[in-house]
C-alpha cells in the first residue's frame, strides 16, 4: 500500500508510513514543491534580505551571507545541528518523522527542491534507515539533522536492518548525495517534523493501549464480581462524556451474560473506586485521546517552517514568524501522558485487588499453594514500580522552559521532549496491563467451578491461555510478562465470539 499527499494527510497515514508502508506526492503536490523552489531562487538572485535563505540562522540571523556561500551555509546547518546523543529512535519512529517531513513540504511553503523530496520519499520505499539519537532536541532540530546527514552522504543509516555509512547507505538504494541549495539545510532540520511524527506514532499506539485497557478492564471486573449497575447506560449518561459513554458500552457488551456477574448480584453496595471508576478513567484518556488526535492533525495540516515562503517567483513573499514552535503539541503529548499514566495506575490498583488476600476472596497472591508459592505478590510489585515511574513521566515537558541561542531563541514548548516522554509512559502502561492481565487470566483459572464467564470475557480468558499456561511458580514470572506484552503490542483484543 501507498498513501499519496494530495492537499495533506493525518496522524493515522502517518502511523502506516511509519510500521512500512511507502509515501507518494501527488503530481499537484509536487507542483507546490517547484513553486516554493523556484521563489526561493528568486530570492537568491535578487538578494532581498530573508533568514536562513541568505543570513545566518538563530542570534545571527542579521549575519548576511554572501551568494557563492549560501550553498555551504546549508551544507554547515545540517553537520552543526547534528547533535544528538543517546540511543537511537527505532525505526518506526524514524520512518514517522521521515514522513511528517514530507508532508510539511508538500505543502509548499518550504523552497526545498523536488529532488530532496524524492530522496526522501525513496528512503521510505527501500528501508533506509537514518540513525537518530533519541535525545538533545529542545524543539526539533537535532533529530532532523541527523536525517538530513545521510541525503548529503554523510552519517550513517540502516538498509534492510544493515547498518552502514549514510553515503553507502544512499548508493545501496541507488541514490547520489545532494549537494544543497540555499535554504535547504535550514528547511531540514526546521519545522515540527519530529514531535508530529513521534506523536503519530504515540497516537496509535495509544488507541490500541486503550482499547486493550477496557478490555482487561473487563476480565478483572468479573473475577471482582463487580456490580454492574454503576455501569448501566442511563446512569453514565449523567456525566456527558464521549469517553464514559463508549467505555460503558465496552464493558456492558464484553460483560453481558456473565454467570459470575450474577452471581455477585448485590453482594457490595458499591465497589471499590479502581472498579466503579473504570468508565470514568478510561473515558477520561479517550477524550483526551480524541482532542490530542485534532491537535496532531492541525499540525500535519499546518505549514512549519521559518521562514515561510509564498507568492509567486515574479512575486515572491517571505514570512519570518513562529510556525516552527509548537506549544499546542506539546500540551496534547503532555495531556496524554498524564491521561495513561493515570490509565497505568488504575490498572495496578485493580491488580492488586485480584492479589490481595484482604480484599480478594481469592488464594493469597493467585498462588496455587499459598506460603511455599509466591504466586503474583511480585508482579505486584513490578507494576507498582512502572505506574510511580509513569508518575514522574507525566510531569509536563511543555512547561520546562529555557533559554537558547544567545537570548533569540528565548521560549522553548520542548514538543520532541514531551513526545518521547508520551512514548515512555505507554510503553510501561504496556507491561502494567500485561501484568494486570495474567493476573485477571489466574483469578478466573480458580473461579472457573464457580459460575460461567461472559462470551466476551471468556474469549480474552482463552486468547491469553493460548499465550501463556496458569502459573504455579514454576518458571519465571518474566518470561510470561514478555509474552504477554508482544501479544497485546501486535494483536487487538478478542472480539465476541
Amino acid at each position: 500500500m501507498t498513501v499519496t499527499i494530495d492537499a495533506r494527510i493525518g496522524w493515522r497515514e502517518v502511523a502506516r508510513v511509519a510500521t512500512g508502508e511507502a509515501l507518494a506526492l501527488s503530481d499537484e503536490a509536487f507542483a507546490r514543491v517547484d513553486n516554493a523552489s523556484r521563489i526561493v531562487e528568486r530570492i537568491v538572485e535578487t538578494g532581498v534580505r530573508a533568514y536562513g535563505i541568505n543570513t545566518g540562522v538563530g542570534a545571527l540571523s542579521d549575519t548576511v551571507v554572501d551568494r557563492p556561500l549560501q550553498s555551504r551555509l546549508s551544507r554547515n546547518i545540517v553537520m552543526s545541528h547534528a547533535c544528538g546523543v543517546g540511543a537511537l529512535l527505532a525505526r518506526r519512529e524514524v520512518r514517522a518523522i521521515i514522513a511528517a517531513q514530507i508532508a510539511n513540504f508538500a505543502h509548499g511553503h518550504s523552497g526545498v527542491r523536488a529532488d530532496i523530496v524524492r530522496h526522501l520519499t525513496t528512503f521510505l520505499q527501500r528501508d533506509c534507515v537514518p540513525d537518530v539519537p533519541s535525545k538533545g532536541s529542545a524543539g526539533y532540530l537535532t533529530h532532523n539533522a541527523h536525517t538530513a546527514l545521510v541525503l548529503i552522504g554523510e552519517g550513517t543509516a540502516s538498509v534492510a536492518g544493515k547498518r552502514m555509512s549514510g553515503r553507502e547507505a544512499l548508493s545501496a538504494i541507488g541514490l547520489l548525495p545532494l549537494v544543497l541549495g540555499a535554504k535547504e539545510g535550514l528547511s531540514l532540520v526546521n519545522g515540527t517534523a519530529c514531535a508530529t511524527g513521534l506523536a503519530s506514532v504515540a497516537l496509535a499506539r495509544a488507541n490500541h493501549l486503550l482499547d486493550w485497557a477496557d478490555a482487561v478492564a473487563a476480565l478483572t471486573l468479573e473475577a471482582a464480581g463487580c456490580q454492574m449497575a454503576a455501569f448501566d447506560e442511563a446512569v453514565l449518561a449523567q456525566r456527558p462524556s464521549r469517553g464514559i459513554a463508549d467505555v460503558g458500552a465496552s464493558l456492558r457488551r464484553r460483560l453481558a451474560g456473565s454467570g459470575l456477574i450474577a452471581a455477585a448480584l448485590g453482594k457490595r453496595t458499591q465497589d471499590a473506586l479502581s472498579l466503579r471508576s473504570v468508565p470514568h478513567a478510561h473515558g477520561a484518556a479517550r477524550d483526551v485521546f480524541d482532542n490530542a488526535c485534532d491537535v496532531v492533525d492541525r499540525e500535519l495540516a499546518s505549514v512549519t517552517d521559518n521562514p515561510a515562503v509564498s507568492g509567486t517567483p515574479e512575486n515572491p513573499l517571505v514570512s519570518s514568524q513562529a510556525h516552527a514552535v509548537a506549544p499546542a503539541l506539546a500540551q496534547a503529548s503532555d495531556s496524554l501522558a498524564i491521561a495513561l499514566a493515570q490509565i497505568s495506575a488504575i490498572s495496578e490498583r485493580r491488580m492488586d485487588r485480584l492479589v490481595n488476600p484482604l480484599v480478594s476472596g481469592l488464594p493469597p497472591f493467585l498462588a496455587s499453594d499459598a506460603g511455599s508459592n509466591s504466586g503474583f505478590m511480585i508482579a505486584q510489585y513490578t507494576a507498582a514500580a512502572l505506574s510511580n515511574e509513569n508518575r514522574r513521566l507525566a510531569a509536563p515537558a511543555s512547561t520546562d522552559g529555557g533559554l537558547t541561542s544567545g537570548l533569540q531563541e528565548d521560549f522553548l514548548a520542548h514538543p520532541t521532549a514531551a513526545a518521547n516522554k508520551l512514548l515512555s509512559v505507554i510503553d510501561n502502561a504496556e507491561y502494567i496491563l500485561a501484568i494486570e492481565l495474567m493476573a485477571a487470566a489466574q483469578a478466573h483459572d480458580f473461579l472457573a467451578p464457580t459460575a460461567g464467564r461472559a462470551k466476551g470475557t471468556d474469549a480474552i480468558h482463552r486468547a491469553v491461555r493460548n499465550v501463556v499456561a496458569h502459573y504455579g511458580d514454576d518458571r519465571p514470572l518474566a518470561g510470561d510478562i514478555e509474552a504477554l506484552l508482544t501479544f497485546i503490542r501486535h494483536q487487538a483484543p478478542p472480539e465476541l465470539m
